[in-house]
C-alpha cells in the first residue's frame, strides 16, 4: 500500500497544562502513515522576564522525521538569542530565529553529509499578556477563533502561489504537478537543503525558503476563545470555520482539552485523513464552558444515532450486502439528521456508531481499521 499502513496507527501522544491565565491540550497520532514524522513544543512560561509569556508549536516533518525533532526542540531558543529579541523586535525576532535555525541546523553531521534530506513546516505562537504573534513557514497552520468563528488563519505556503512560484523560478527551479521542481508539495520549510544550493542567492530567495511569515494580534480578553495550531494532516479535511465550530461545539460538552484534541484528530481520520496529525489547542478564558443544555442535546443526539442505525440494520438484516457497515452509514447519512456537531457532521459519531453497530455484529472491527472501507466512508461524509 505504497506509503500507507495496512491500518492506521491510532495510539496518541497527549499533553495539557494550565497557566498564565491559559490552557492547553494536545494530541498527536500517526495515522495511516508508515512513520511519525509530526513534532511539537508547549511551554506555558518562558524563563527570566518572560514568565508571563507562552510558546506553542507544530512541526510537521517529511522525507523523516529528524529535522521537525530538531526544530521542535531549538527553535524556542533561537528565537529568544536573537539580538532583536533582545531589543523587543518580537516579529523580527522571530523571523531571524527561524534562519540562524535553518543555517545552523545545516551543519549538522547528517545533514550536512547529504544522508539526511528531511525538511519540516513549523508554526509557532508566542501569547504575550498583550499580544499572540504566530509565525508560520509551510503548510501547518494556526487558527485564532472569536466567538466560534475564526477571524485570523496563517497562509499555507504552497508552490503555485504567485509570489512563491516567483521565487522558485527565480532559483531556477520550476513548480510541475502543485509541488516545486515536481517533488515537493510546500514552498517554505526548514531543512530541505536540497532545495537550498543556489549560490548566488541568500537564504530566502532559494527553491524552498526557510522564512516565515509573521503577524500579530492583540488580545481581546472577552473575545479570544481559543487558537488551534496543526498540520496539514488535520487542515486536509477540516475548514477553518469547520474546525473552529467543533471545536467551540467541543468546549460546551467538555473542559477536558485531552479528549477534545484527540475528538478532533479522530474526526479527521474518519472524514479521510491518511496524513500524520498533530495538534495544539489554546483556550483563553473568554472560551465557552460546558452548559448541561448542550450536554443534554449530545445525549439526545447520540440516543437518535441508535434508534435510526438499529431501525437501518433490522431493515436490511435479511440482505447481507446491504447490511455491511458502510451501506448502512451511507443509508443514514442520507437522513440529514439534525443536532450533528457543527464542523464534524457524522464523521463525529462514527466510533459511536461503531460500538452499536459491533451489538449486531460481534466480529465487525472498526470501520476505521479498513482502508476501503474508510475511504467509502470518506467520501460519504464529504470533507467540509
Amino acid at each position: 500500500m505504497g506509503a500507507f499502513l495496512n491500518k492506521p496507527e491510532t495510539k496518541k501522544y497527549n499533553e495539557s497544562g494550565e497557566g498564565n491565565g491559559l490552557r492547553y491540550g494536545v494530541a498527536s497520532m500517526q495515522g495511516w502513515r508508515v512513520e511519525m514524522e509530526d513534532a511539537h513544543h508547549a511551554q506555558l512560561t518562558l524563563n527570566g522576564t518572560l514568565s508571563d509569556w507562552s510558546y506553542f508549536a507544530v512541526f510537521d516533518g517529511h522525507a523523516g522525521a529528524r529535522v521537525s525533532a530538531h526544530c521542535a526542540d531549538n527553535l524556542l531558543e533561537s528565537i529568544l538569542q536573537t539580538e532583536e529579541f533582545r531589543r523587543d523586535d518580537i516579529v523580527e525576532a522571530i523571523r531571524a530565529g527561524f534562519l540562524d535555525l535553518d543555517k545552523k541546523m545545516r551543519e549538522l553531521p547528517e545533514l550536512s553529509n547529504g544522508v539526511e534530506k528531511s525538511g519540516s513546516t513549523a508554526v509557532c505562537a508566542f501569547v504575550s499578556p498583550k499580544q499572540i504573534y504566530i509565525a508560520n513557514c509551510g503548510d501547518s497552520r494556526a487558527v485564532l477563533a472569536r466567538n466560534g468563528a475564526p477571524i485570523f488563519a496563517t497562509r499555507d505556503h504552497k508552490p503555485e502561489l504567485p509570489s512563491e512560484k516567483s521565487r522558485i523560478v527565480q532559483a531556477g527551479g520550476s513548480v510541475m504537478i502543485q509541488r516545486v521542481n515536481g517533488s515537493l508539495a510546500v514552498s517554505r520549510a526548514l531543512g530541505d537543503y536540497e532545495y537550498k544550493k543556489v549560490m548566488d542567492r541568500g537564504p530566502c530567495e532559494q527553491l524552498v525558503s526557510p522564512e516565515p511569515e509573521v503577524s500579530v494580534h492583540e488580545r481581546l480578553e472577552s473575545e479570544d476563545e481559543f487558537l488551534v495550531l496543526a498540520c496539514d494532516g488535520v487542515w486536509d479535511v477540516m475548514s477553518n470555520k469547520a474546525l473552529c465550530a467543533y471545536v467551540h461545539s467541543l468546549l460546551q460538552l467538555t473542559d477536558d482539552l485531552v479528549a477534545i484534541t484527540n475528538q478532533v484528530i479522530d474526526t479527521c481520520l474518519y472524514k479521510g485523513s491518511k496524513d500524520n496529525m498533530s495538534i495544539v489547542l489554546v483556550v483563553f478564558p473568554a472560551a465557552p464552558k460546558p452548559n448541561p443544555e448542550a450536554q443534554r442535546a449530545d445525549r439526545e443526539l447520540d440516543e437518535t444515532l441508535r434508534q435510526r442505525l438499529t431501525a437501518l440494520i433490522q431493515q436490511n438484516s435479511g440482505q447481507e450486502e446491504d447490511v455491511c457497515f458502510s451501506n448502512v452509514l451511507k443509508e443514514l447519512v442520507k437522513e440529514n439528521i439534525p443536532g450533528l456537531p457543527p464542523g464534524g457532521g457524522l464523521a463525529a459519531k462514527q466510533a459511536l456508531l461503531d460500538k452499536i453497530y459491533r451489538e449486531f455484529y460481534p466480529e465487525h472491527t472498526d470501520s476505521s481499521d479498513t482502508f476501503d472501507c474508510q475511504a467509502e466512508l470518506a467520501e460519504a461524509f464529504g470533507a467540509n
